[in-house]
Parts: C-alpha cells; sequence; structure tokens
C-alpha cells in the first residue's frame, strides 16, 4: 500500500513511518519539522517539508496514495492555554484542509491520532469510547473537533474513517521541551542528572502510559483492520499509572536519588484516566505487550540523551 503520514518526523510518526516501510509499504511524509527530527526517518520514508494548511502540496503528495495517516498537531496542553488560536489552526483547520484535499484527489481512507485527553475528568473509569467527552483545554478540544470534522466529513463524502485515541504515549526520543514536558522523560531526565523531581498536585493523579511500540502496532493494524469505518477506538495500556507510582519505577530503573517535592497548588488535570481496550481488542486484535518497567528500561537504553547521561 502507498501511505502518507501527516507529522511524519515526529514522535508517533517517525516510527509508524519506518515500521510502514519495514512492512514493505511506500511511504511518504508530510511535516513542518517545527518539533520533528527527520534523522529518525528510514532512508526509504521520503519526507517532504511543508505546513498542513498547505492544500496544493497536499494535492502533490496525494497522488496514488491508498490511505493517510493524520498525526500532525501541536500537542503541549498548558501551551494550548497560551495560543488556542493556533491550536485551532493547526488541529482543526489543518484536518479540514486534509479532508478537502483528500475529497479532491480521490484518497477514501483516513486514520487520525486523536488523544484520550478528550475524555477529561469522568467518574466512572476505565475510559469507554461510548463516554461524553469533556475536555478541559484547547488542546482537547480542539482533537474532538477535528473527530467531528473527520466522522461528518467522511459520511457526507463516502471516506473511511477511524479515529484513534491515543492515550499517554511515551518511549525514546519523546521531545523534552523546557517547560510542560511529558511525565516520563521529564522524570528520568531529572533522575539521570541527578536534580529535583517536582510532583505536581498530590502525586496521585493517574494516567494510562503505553509505551510508544504498542502505540504504533495498533495504529498500524488500522490500516488494513475491516469493519472500523466511522469508529473511535482507544489506544493506551489498560492500566492506570500515579505519578508517585511512575516516580518510584523511575527510582529503581535509574538507581537515582533525586530530590523529590511537591507543589501542591498546580493544578494537575483530570484526576484518573484509564483506557478501556475492549473495542481496540476486537477490532483491531490489539493487546499491549509492553510494562511499564519495561518501557522505561527501553527508553533509557534507546534514548541517546539518556545514554549519554550515564557515560
Amino acid at each position: 500500500m502507498r501511505f502518507l503520514i501527516t507529522g511524519a518526523a515526529g514522535f508517533l510518526g517517525a516510527p509508524l513511518a519506518n515500521n510502514l516501510v519495514g512492512d514493505g509499504h511506500s511511504v511518504v511524509g508530510l511535516d513542518d519539522l517545527s518539533t520533528g527530527d527527520p534523522q529518525r526517518l528510514a532512508p526509504e520514508v521520503h519526507l517532504v517539508r511543508g505546513d498542513i494548511n498547505d492544500r496544493p502540496k497536499l494535492w502533490t503528495l496525494l497522488q496514488d496514495v491508498d490511505c493517510v495517516y493524520h498525526l500532525a498537531a501541536r500537542v503541549i496542553v498548558p501551551e494550548s492555554l497560551l495560543y488556542p488560536r493556533e491550536y485551532n489552526l493547526v488541529n482543526v483547520s489543518g484536518t479540514v484542509t486534509l479532508m478537502e484535499a483528500m475529497r479532491d484527489v480521490g484518497v477514501h481512507r483516513v486514520i487520525f491520532t486523536s488523544s484520550g485527553s478528550i475524555y477529561g475528568n469522568q467518574r466512572n473509569q476505565p475510559l469507554r469510547e461510548s463516554n461524553r467527552p469533556n475536555p478541559r483545554s484547547p488542546y482537547a478540544v480542539s482533537k474532538l473537533a477535528a473527530e467531528y470534522y473527520i466522522r461528518t466529513i467522511g459520511d457526507l463524502w463516502g471516506m473511511e474513517t477511524v479515529c484513534l485515541r491515543v492515550f499517554n504515549a511515551y518511549g525514546p526520543s519523546q521531545r523534552l521541551p523546557p517547560s510542560h514536558a511529558p511525565v516520563i522523560p521529564y522524570c528520568l531526565k531529572q533522575a539521570l542528572e541527578n536534580g529535583t523531581i517536582v510532583i505536581h498536585g498530590d502525586g496521585k493523579q493517574t494516567r494510562d502510559y503505553v509505551y510508544v511500540d504498542d502505540a504504533v502496532n495498533a495504529m498500524a493494524r488500522a490500516a488494513t483492520a475491516k469493519g472500523i469505518n466511522r469508529l473511535i477506538i482507544n489506544v493506551g495500556s489498560g492500566k492506570e499509572t500515579s505519578v508517585i507510582k511512575i516516580v518510584q519505577l523511575v527510582l529503581q530503573v535509574t538507581n537515582m536519588k533525586p530530590e523529590i517535592v511537591y507543589n501542591q497548588h498546580h493544578d494537575s488535570g483530570p484526576s484518573r484516566m484509564c483506557a478501556d481496550l475492549t473495542l481496540a481488542k476486537k477490532k483491531l486484535g490489539y493487546t499491549p505487550n509492553i510494562s511499564l518497567k519495561e518501557g522505561l528500561e527501553r527508553t533509557i537504553q534507546n534514548d541517546i540523551r539518556f545514554q549519554k547521561k550515564l557515560l
């Protein structure tokens, strides 16, 4: 098959692209390289630098494409609070531009990487796809809006659409911005530098952390799975883990003793999040294989940034 991947040089896009070319598929990638790293891509991936809202470029790239993976997005939740217009431009308008270009060229299948953050605070866990969304940030709102656009436009224009709500993916080469870094790479970095780990809130808030290889496995399966048109499917580990437990595991796998402090007055987001994987198992044959402890060990072993700190 021939694929177009938007956001192909990103944290999930690059391993997905490499997975697909490794299986003998043809992959064209689009990325503006604002955060992506083209060095992570296999030589067989044809990467084009460009913007998701560049419709003429999309027309060119979509020629002879069988399926689109749409991952291009701005993804930092706290940043979205400051720049909601920019998040809407990329995550929502960019999605609509892509769907219009697909319609014009005649591409009929798109797999959208959405987010578990759409659920927000929910009384019952684990979270099922039928739960009513309760987004708490412009980022989550933008992902939910993109889902609605994709499913509605797909229905109107006869396209097959699948939305994968990926929970907290982690692994080697995950971006570490100067502020608001994801929990796992932040904790690993601070531990390996023997620095300070700041736990926001009481540390009891839970998330569903899924190793990047498991997430990519589910995404790759969605390309050929039958009977998933119009579905929303959770992708996670199926387990909830508190921030305190993450810190404990990080100390265990790094054998370091960084200082740990609590910032009780910081809004730490939803109190609990855990993905129900019933639909993913049924429709994608998906079962996560990598435990959190093993995933942390693999992240250290395969991330050059962390390897340098061990030398």
